[in-house]
């Protein structure tokens, strides 16, 4: 199952953009932080998000910095996805670690 996260900094951003693009590959459940900043390891959403991925499961996010902007978070978070057996996909960067699965 593919899974999206968005993301937008600041409550009156609107995620709209995020959330149609994700869509568009095929995320069949979305998650969205907002009012949330990116350097932040803990958001409501992104924990359960991270939760909620099973093995075979794909996180996909628009752009890499939708998921954190310090380097060694997001090496951990993607660390842990490989170790659970989960893919990550960034539409934008076209990152695909799923594509071994």
């Amino acid at each position: 199952m593919k899974i999206g996260y968005a993301r937008v900094s600041t409550e009156d951003q609107n995620p709209d953009l995020q959330l149609d693009v994700l869509k568009a590959p095929g995320c069949e459940r979305i998650f969205t932080d907002k009012g949330q900043s990116g350097g932040l390891r803990s958001r409501p959403q992104l924990d359960k998000c991270l939760a909620a991925l099973t093995a075979g499961d794909v996180l996909t996010v628009w752009k890499l910095d939708r998921l954190g902007r310090s380097l060694p978070h997001l090496v951990a978070v993607l660390e842990d996805l490989q170790g659970r057996g989960v893919g990550f996909l960034s539409l934008t960067e076209a990152i695909d670690t799923a594509s071994g699965l």
